[in-house]
């Protein structure tokens, strides 16, 4: 799984995200999946008959290694950063980073250091006071092959963390028939 590391992080690190507007995909088949406000891994689940997901790495990282943008959005903190793979009938579908700072990371939260292979939106998604915010986009691909990723703040208990996906080819993202 390490070459999923070495293939897509330097991709989702060298994005240049964009508000969702400016690259006109509201209403487009590729717009109903990157603007997705629920869980991904739910929609996901619907298009495949096993939905896994495989934890690439989780360590904690000093708040030196985040870049301004991403403090800009979850502080100025120590994190959590966790990596996976999202994979629908053994097919990669994308590549996630999160950013969990430290202070998510009590009371309720701190199961969060524990998900393993679960899906992060399983967790999220299930509390009443889950949010998404700050939803932004970036083509890591060409125009004639786009790789598209997000990516969005979360909030769980008004306790931030950031979240990071590229898309693989494989993803149904890419296929007219799997759009809903």
């Amino acid at each position: 799984m390490s070459k999923f590391k070495q293939l897509y992080k330097p991709l989702l690190d060298g994005a240049k995200w964009q508000l969702p507007d400016h690259l006109g995909i509201e209403g487009t088949e590729i717009g109903h999946w990157l603007l997705e406000q629920e869980s991904l891994s739910r929609r996901f689940q619907r298009h495949c008959d096993a939905f896994t997901v495989s934890l690439i790495e989780q360590v904690k990282i000093p708040r030196s290694a985040l870049k301004d943008d991403e403090r800009a959005l979850i502080g100025d903190a120590d994190c959590l950063m966790r990596k996976v793979i999202l994979q629908g009938d053994g097919q990669p579908w994308v590549f996630a980073r999160t950013l969990i700072p430290i202070s998510t990371l009590t009371g309720q939260e701190s199961d969060l250091e524990q998900l393993g292979e679960m899906p992060l939106g399983f967790r999220v998604f299930t509390d009443r006071s889950a949010r998404r915010d700050a939803l932004e986009v970036a083509n890591v691909g060409t125009t004639e092959k786009p790789l598209w990723a997000r990516r969005s703040r979360l909030w769980i208990n008004e306790k931030p963390l950031l979240v990071a996906e590229l898309f693989l080819a494989q993803a149904p993202i890419y296929t007219k028939e799997s759009q809903c």
